[in-house]
């Protein structure tokens, strides 16, 4: 039955689909250039073919599918290799605003308008334009932000104050309920040493949420009980 066909081209197409995502990288799934923008549309386009479109014969949508995946891998390899391909490609970043000033010409070759300028502008919290120092549009389509140094936020290192160095990243110890063996094995940490910090707070590893431990060496228990009167829901 057609019915069932298409169920079965469906999963076909969709498990097709899911391995070149994986084949190709998180590059493709993640804020796009317009060359991964084409390459993604474009292998929708096939698995969604090969999912429905009963008429196409199953053999040549993979078939054109594979190769479509290789071509996308091939020149993304290349592009790795060659500036200028890679430029050619994904293009170059655009300089929207100089030292608080706006380069229209610049923003006209982008088709990009002051509404939107200004709409990304305050996403950054940026409500005076005199602030920015450079707005550079990335490939991506994403708008980078350094502001005048006047404006920047104050650092531990501008006013000279010490910090504790931070060597490593956060360590997650338990989640759901359950010890991650696997992250305590890989940073040489002991489960009895992880059960004497519970101890220490009166709690259970079954009573812990998440636990991690941070950067500066503090660990961090959230419980299944919060112990919160009234808790904020709001949507």
């Amino acid at each position: 039955m057609i019915e069932v066909e298409v169920i079965l081209r469906t999963i076909a197409s969709f498990g097709l689909l899911l391995i070149a995502a994986r084949f190709l990288g998180k590059q493709t799934i993640s804020q796009m250039t317009i060359f991964d923008f084409v390459a993604a549309i474009t292998l929708g386009a096939i698995a969604a073919g090969l999912a429905y479109n009963t008429s196409l014969k199953p053999h040549n949508m993979i078939i054109s599918l594979v190769f479509f995946v290789l071509t996308i891998f091939l020149i993304s390899f290349l592009s790795i290799k060659n500036r200028k391909l890679r430029k050619f490609f994904a293009g170059d970043p655009t300089v929207l605003i100089q030292n608080g000033e706006i380069l229209e010409s610049n923003m006209r070759k982008m088709r990009y308008t002051l509404d939107y300028l200004n709409q990304q502008l305050r996403e950054k919290e940026i409500f005076n334009i005199e602030e920015v120092l450079f707005a550079i549009l990335e490939t991506n389509g994403t708008l980078t932000i350094l502001k005048k140094p006047q404006f920047r936020h104050i650092t531990k290192q501008d006013l000279f104050i010490a910090v504790n160095g931070e060597h490593r990243l956060p360590i997650e110890l338990i989640m759901d309920g359950k010890i991650i063996e696997d992250n305590l094995n890989q940073n040489h940490l002991a489960t009895s040493w992880l059960l004497t910090e519970l101890k220490k707070r009166d709690i259970t590893v079954e009573e812990t949420v998440y636990a991690v431990l941070l950067a500066n060496g503090h660990i961090y228990v959230d419980k299944y009980k919060d112990h919160i009167p009234v808790p904020i829901d709001k949507e």
